[in-house]
């Protein structure tokens, strides 16, 4: 009956230990719990995250939050950093695709202007 009891403390610890973290109910030591996040990060999270109030989503903590762009974003969510409860889907911010896509479209333009010479 013992082993029984301390099988499923075990258990129960292990499920709490991998419980995800929201950004944005979470305190500083939860935040220093997950890998990656040290004392400098998580204050850069929740300073944003007063300043501007919650994060709508991981492209709006990475605009926000310097030194969180897609591949630690990626990190972080794989240790169990969620946004309103929504792991990390690989998706830059919205600023940052449209500039990529009008340097794009510039290379193009260019390219096309090259090949015009007769």
């Amino acid at each position: 009956m013992l082993k029984k009891i301390l099988a499923v403390m075990a258990m129960l610890f292990a499920a709490a230990s991998w419980a995800a973290v929201d950004a944005n109910k979470a305190s500083d030591a939860e935040l220093d719990a997950i890998r990656g996040v040290g004392p400098s990060l998580s204050k850069r999270i929740i300073d944003e995250r007063k300043k501007g109030g919650d994060f709508k989503d991981w492209p709006d903590l990475m605009s926000r939050v310097k030194g969180v762009k897609e591949k630690a974003a990626a990190k972080l969510s794989s240790e169990g950093l969620t946004v309103n409860g929504q792991g990390f889907g690989g998706t830059a911010p919205a600023a940052k695709v449209a500039k990529a896509e009008s340097k794009k479209e510039k290379a193009e333009g260019s390219a096309k202007k090259g090949d015009a010479k007769p």
